[in-house]
């Protein structure tokens, strides 16, 4: 791929993590096929309930460990740059809401990226997420980006979308069974979050089953209509 051929994607989230357990593999999938990737990690994840299994993480070193495990998943993952904005965990939603917003805008002028992933304001669940997801999507719509908006989803959720008041139209399901080995290496790598759950730790062949075969977003902007239904691109 040359550079002027070169895609770009741009995802702006909450914690340490998210980029893994929600939508790894798709980050895997266009990163093998020459996507360039920037993540941004709006906090480190410093107020985590998990501690590892058995303990070994405090406040105090939460946010280098959980920043050393995200960049480890980015490896796993192929992602390329990694962002933090320093913003304190479990804080986000009440974060400066323009200079969030400012600040996603200047991102988004410097990478002008084809696509932009987050969180769904209201259905994004934690309060940090739905913050994130609100001020990302309104830096898109404010410095009028020409690329995709799309909302990343839980699990199979989508696969349903009438339930949350969607379309099957309004949904991009995306294939991502050849990388569900990097994302177990990404879920593997947030080892202070993973511990606790057995099943990641298991053998590859029993851990990988308990991944779904696809990844589900929400088009985000009325532009993408006519898009296809398994490319976010």
């Amino acid at each position: 791929m040359s550079e002027k051929a070169v895609k770009k994607l741009l995802a702006v989230f909450a914690h340490p993590d998210d980029e893994s357990f929600i939508c790894g593999g798709t980050l895997a999938k266009y990163a093998s096929m020459g996507v360039e990737i920037t993540l941004v990690s709006a906090t480190k994840g410093e107020m985590g309930r998990r501690m590892g299994n058995p303990p070994y993480v405090n406040r105090e070193t939460m946010p280098d460990i959980r920043e050393k495990e995200l960049r480890n998943a980015c490896e796993a993952l192929g992602i390329q740059n990694l962002i933090f904005f320093g913003i304190r965990d479990k804080m986000v939603e009440f974060y400066d809401s323009e200079s969030l917003i400012s600040k996603i805008g200047v991102l988004m002028d410097e990478i002008n990226p084809d696509v932009v992933l987050t969180f769904h304001e209201v259905l994004g669940g934690h309060p940090d997420h739905c913050a994130i997801g609100k001020a990302t999507t309104t830096a898109f719509h404010r410095s009028k980006q020409p690329g995709s908006l799309y909302f990343i989803s839980f699990g199979d959720m989508m696969n349903a979308p009438e339930r949350f008041g969607y379309t099957k139209q309004d949904i991009v399901k995306i294939d991502v069974r050849h990388k569900l080995e990097a994302k177990l290496a990404a879920f593997r790598a947030h080892r202070c979050q993973t511990e606790m759950d057995e099943w990641v730790w298991e053998a590859d062949s029993a851990a990988l089953a308990h991944f779904g075969k696809y990844e589900y977003f929400i088009k985000g902007n009325q532009t993408m209509i006519s898009k296809t239904a398994d490319d976010l691109f």
